[in-house]
């Protein structure tokens, strides 16, 4: 009580932060104990241990805190693996990986034949440091919802770019008393372009550069042969029968099955 809008801004991050990372702390304590109890009992080398998450999040950085956001703190997701038998100790796979191909790992290290429906692919090979030839330089992202203060968006991610279409209804605030805001709701269509080996902390849009717009063009393709092979229905990327950039119309927003 008795704060100013400033002070309880900050009041609001300090409580969720420490919670969030005391969070993580005890997560790591008993992640520690389980590991303990497999040595004492011997069971080391037949047990599959994988420490995931659905999502990285947003401690600050980028003025925001949150995990829906398509930019490197959030996209990212922690991926430890321990199984003796397999995989190297130590050892480390810049692979791009995506949580779909937790299901078919683990299928395939119980030896269960894995769904032919079932998307992703077995991690099998990259855990033993043997990454196939035809494995993915692209992954696709998609956020669906319209709640949370953001809007929907979805994109491709390469090893050193990313393309990320913003597109539908943004609730935010008029800036008035943190806690009793007046909502408002905006439309938002705007594209953006990363270059993660230029800008690493993603603080510039390339998309309306004259120097990027052969890479804004491969990047619409790669995004176009995604959403076929997920089964997506965002719409056309942007991509006009010239090759040109051109204007953009999603579909309905609903997940594909499976999703």
């Amino acid at each position: 009580a008795g704060l100013t809008p400033e002070q309880r801004r900050s009041w609001l991050y300090q409580k969720m932060m420490k919670g969030y990372l005391g969070c993580v702390a005890g997560i790591d304590d008993n992640v520690g104990r389980v590991l303990d109890w497999l040595d004492r009992n011997h069971l080391t080398e037949d047990t599959i241990v994988i420490y995931a998450s659905d999502q990285g999040f947003i401690l600050g950085e980028h003025g925001w805190f949150d995990k829906r956001w398509m930019i490197e703190e959030s996209l990212r997701l922690p991926l430890l693996i321990r199984y003796p038998r397999l995989i190297k100790p130590g050892s480390a796979e810049p692979a791009m990986v995506l949580n779909t191909d937790f299901a078919p790992t683990l299928l395939d290290l119980a030896g269960v034949a894995v769904p032919a429906d079932m998307q992703g692919r077995s991690l099998r090979p990259v855990l033993a440091g043997q990454v196939p030839a035809d494995w993915r330089h692209s992954i696709y992202y998609r956020y669906y919802a319209t709640e949370f203060a953001m809007p929907p968006h979805y994109g491709v991610r390469t090893e050193r770019y990313k393309l990320i279409h913003y597109q539908g209804s943004v609730i935010a605030d008029d800036g008035s008393d943190v806690g009793n805001s007046k909502n408002i709701t905006r439309q938002i269509d705007e594209w953006e372009l990363l270059d993660l080996q230029v800008n690493p902390k993603e603080t510039t849009n390339f998309y309306h550069d004259p120097k990027y717009q052969a890479v804004a063009a491969d990047l619409h393709r790669e995004l176009d042969r995604l959403t076929k092979e997920v089964g997506d229905t965002p719409g056309k990327s942007g991509i006009n029968q010239q090759g040109r950039l051109g204007p953009m119309t999603t579909g309905p927003e609903t997940p594909p099955p499976g999703k």
